[in-house]
């Protein structure tokens, strides 16, 4: 797809995804990501037409810098930590709906809130779609780490089979910093037939603080096409 195909796809995703979920009353969680952005724009739109009230929980900073420049109500989950729905982007979805995130830096905030929603919406454009993860997304399962463990991390990835690479920081020397102080390696393991299992092995090995795969947590999918509609699929 070119740019302006890519573009209209996002936002289709996102605006369907808004307008089917969200409700007067609800708490809101605002994922991170370029899809993310016609979510916000949505969302401020439907509240001046529709004149509803909502509460919106950011997962990153980018996130949080969004709901402040559509104007939309900021809270945080130290106050609200019953979210009803979160809609967030992806890097890749598979036939079961499960996800590789990461792929900006924010998979830690995203999945904590995430798993404090009742219900995970996923926006994104249909060239995410694959059978297996791994398929299409090839930069690897971005997993952030204490940054102390990240040499024996490498090792241990390289001992189950992946390729890891440490994430740099694009406009300065060395490692990419999270919004929680630690670095991410990003790790190749091909096309991921078992992603439950891979991600039950890395999350118990002392320094990983959290991986990109979201297993089991979205409910519905919407995938934006170049015509500018979208598709959606759920479980």
């Amino acid at each position: 797809m070119v740019r302006n195909q890519i573009t209209e796809a996002k936002k289709s995703a996102a605006y369907a995804a808004v307008d089917e979920f969200i409700k007067d009353g609800m708490v809101v969680g605002i994922g991170s990501g370029s899809t993310v952005v016609y979510v916000a724009e949505r969302i401020a739109q439907k509240i001046k037409m529709e004149h509803i009230n909502i509460i919106c929980i950011p997962t990153s900073f980018q996130s949080k810098q969004l709901i402040i420049e559509n104007e939309l109500p900021l809270s945080d989950l130290s106050r609200h930590f019953e979210i009803d729905v979160d809609i967030d982007g992806a890097d890749e979805v598979d036939n079961n709906l499960n996800l590789i995130k990461g792929g900006g830096g924010c998979h830690v905030q995203e999945k904590i809130v995430a798993s404090n929603s009742k219900t995970l919406i996923i926006v994104s454009d249909l060239s995410k779609k694959s059978k297996f993860l791994g398929e299409k997304w090839k930069k690897g399962i971005p997993i952030e780490v204490i940054p102390i463990a990240y040499m024996p991390l490498m090792e241990k990835f390289k001992d189950m089979g992946g390729k890891p690479t440490l994430r740099l920081a694009e406009r300065k020397m060395g490692p990419l910093i999270t919004d929680n102080g630690n670095f991410i390696i990003d790790v190749d393991f091909g096309p991921i037939q078992d992603p439950k299992s891979l991600n039950e092995k890395l999350t118990l090995i002392p320094g990983v603080v959290e991986t990109g795969l979201f297993i089991d947590m979205a409910s519905k999918v919407f995938f934006g096409q170049e015509d500018g509609t979208s598709i959606a699929i759920e479980k």
